[in-house]
């Protein structure tokens, strides 16, 4: 069977997808199934089909989504509702679109993530316990109690940090 000419062929849109949090395990197909059934909840089943989603392929945190082209914005639409992904709760932050795959590995590689870092500051007094600090990413600030038992843990922003 012979390939169709690049005039016949259907147009496709291809789009670069984060998942966060970072690290989180999915499965290809569950993600495709909750894709689905936003699309159809959102636009219904007409539009579903003339979409023709799936879910390419996935490299680390980033997902890539295949569509018919004029309907990636409806797709992103419908991404952007996605909470969770058998049940556990996920949020799809949509980076690019684009008309290839090996464009939007480009990006992937060009693009300055910062690495997770965490860094120990020290210890800080808290209600009269000793607490340590570690902030990670230069956003999040975790206190962590010293002890062996009821060990809490306070999160606070760079903002609630007091600078002596």
């Amino acid at each position: 069977m012979t390939t169709r000419p690049p005039t016949l062929r259907d147009k496709r849109r291809y789009l670069l997808v984060r998942i966060e949090p970072a690290g989180i395990p999915f499965d290809q197909k569950e993600l495709y199934y909750a894709i689905a059934d936003s699309i159809t909840s959102l636009f219904g089943d007409a539009a579903a089909a003339i979409m023709i989603q799936a879910v390419v392929a996935a490299e680390g945190d980033y997902i890539f989504i295949r569509c018919r082209r004029g309907t990636e914005r409806e797709l992103a639409i419908a991404l952007s509702t996605i909470t969770s992904c058998r049940e556990t709760r996920i949020v799809l932050r949509i980076i690019a679109a684009s008309g290839t795959l090996e464009s939007l590995r480009e990006r992937i590689h060009t693009m300055n993530v910062p690495e997770p870092t965490a860094v120990v500051q020290g210890d800080v007094t808290f209600d009269k316990k000793t607490h340590t600090s570690v902030y990670c990413n230069g956003q999040k600030v975790d206190v962590i109690e010293k002890g062996f038992k009821n060990t809490h843990r306070l999160f606070l922003t760079s903002e609630d940090m007091e600078t002596s």
